[in-house]
């Protein structure tokens, strides 16, 4: 079993904003594998699939983003998933130029609120990641501000493949490993429009 968490807030008006990235990327997925994340359980949205062999859960957090572990350590206890090997969460990542992807196994939260809040709840660093940069060129006053903020239209087809090469590194860590995913997706960064 693999569960497979988004981050961001719940509500129309972060739908469609930086910070929300990890939700439009488990819509995504679930759009590819035709399912719909609605069942409500342990504080999220969820929905299950089949990939290849592995049975997997796909979960949006509804506590906001700063909360996120509160559901996130309900989500692992009731599936009995193993943080290190079988939990994937996808988040934004201001310190990653736009439209770069990071897979990681572990590490810190680099000041990401979501972050804080599921290494917090868990009580480890331990766990498998997919980081979407959303760093502007500019330098920001208001970094909340800026991930709060709905995309511009000039960033939709950048934001559009960005989703889909998510999506994809995220099917390559469920079915071949992070290893495979990291030496294919941990590339060099687009540029914002």
């Amino acid at each position: 079993m693999k569960l497979i968490v988004g981050l961001g807030n719940p509500g129309i008006e972060y739908q469609f904003t930086p910070h929300n990235l990890g939700f439009l990327t488990i819509d995504r997925l679930a759009d590819q594998w035709g399912v719909q994340v609605r069942n409500r359980q342990h504080q999220a949205l969820t929905a299950r699939v089949l990939i290849g062999s592995e049975r997997v859960v796909l979960a949006k957090p509804e506590t906001y983003m700063n909360l996120s572990g509160m559901s996130v350590r309900e989500l692992v206890a009731a599936h009995q998933v193993n943080p290190a090997t079988e939990l994937i969460v996808i988040y934004d990542e201001l310190d990653l130029p736009w439209g770069a992807i990071r897979v990681k196994e572990r590490g810190g939260s680099a000041g990401h609120n979501g972050m804080e809040s599921v290494i917090g709840a868990l009580g480890t660093q331990e766990f498998l990641r997919v980081r979407l940069g959303v760093q502007p060129k500019r330098k920001l006053s208001d970094g909340a501000k800026y991930l709060l903020a709905p995309f511009r239209k000039g960033q939709l087809k950048m934001i559009d493949e960005l989703l889909d090469t998510a999506a994809e590194a995220v099917e390559v860590m469920v079915k071949e490993g992070p290893a495979k995913a990291m030496n294919r997706f941990n590339r060099k960064p687009g540029v914002e429009p």
